[in-house]
């Protein structure tokens, strides 16, 4: 059996498609984030969809790289079926059948996999809390130079460690923040955050 046959042109365009958008991404042409927590508000919270969505692995690991795991594991087991088919009952079975089968059985098992790889892919966002649940946190300012009117990016850790990157603005109006000043997020509106400096202070050692 042969990956070109009519039987398995299912799994071969799977394979086809993880391929391309592997090298695109490889390339750093593709910036795709699965992001569920668009809107802010809106966001699954723990829930049956949510436990489906993190039983499936989605907001483990960024889109992309779990589309590339899907598409290679529906292509693996749909090939095997096919080939187990072919020596049981001396033919292979009709390919959207097979794909069927196919993608019932990656679902489970890109899950599976996406808990070892969420532990070593390196997310800037997770879709485990809503981004409202980032004001009151303490930020980092990455690049730029954050003014009124003018938003620099901040990176931002929730409250399970998963850094996100956001823009930030000065809640006051007279205020700047600069690369690697910390802050304090206070408000969000739309995809901007407002934020107030936080000047770390340093108690002097008492003298005799």
């Amino acid at each position: 059996m042969t990956l070109l046959e009519p039987y398995n042109l299912p799994f071969a365009g799977a394979l086809a498609l993880m391929l391309g958008v592997f090298v695109i991404q490889l390339l750093g042409f593709l910036d795709i984030d699965f992001d569920l927590d668009e809107g802010g508000d809106g966001a699954i919270s723990a829930g049956p969809v949510d436990g489906l969505l993190t039983l499936l692995g989605l907001g483990r690991i960024p889109f992309t790289i779990w589309l590339i795991v899907f598409l290679l594991s529906f292509a693996a087991i749909g090939v095997s079926i096919q080939e187990l088919s072919d020596s049981l009952i001396g033919a292979p079975l009709y390919p959207w059948l097979a794909a069927l089968f196919a993608g019932a059985g990656a679902l489970p098992v890109t899950g599976v996999l996406a808990r070892p790889l969420g532990r070593i892919v390196p997310q800037d966002e997770t879709t485990a809390v809503s981004t409202a649940s980032l004001v009151g946190r303490r930020a980092v300012i990455t690049d730029g130079v954050s003014r009124s009117g003018s938003p620099a990016r901040a990176r931002v850790k929730d409250i399970h460690g998963q850094p996100h990157h956001v823009m930030v603005e000065p809640h006051e109006a007279d205020s700047e923040f600069h690369a690697g000043d910390e802050i304090l997020l206070v408000r969000r509106d739309g995809n901007t955050f407002y934020a107030t400096a936080l000047a770390e202070r340093r108690l002097s050692p008492m003298t005799k």
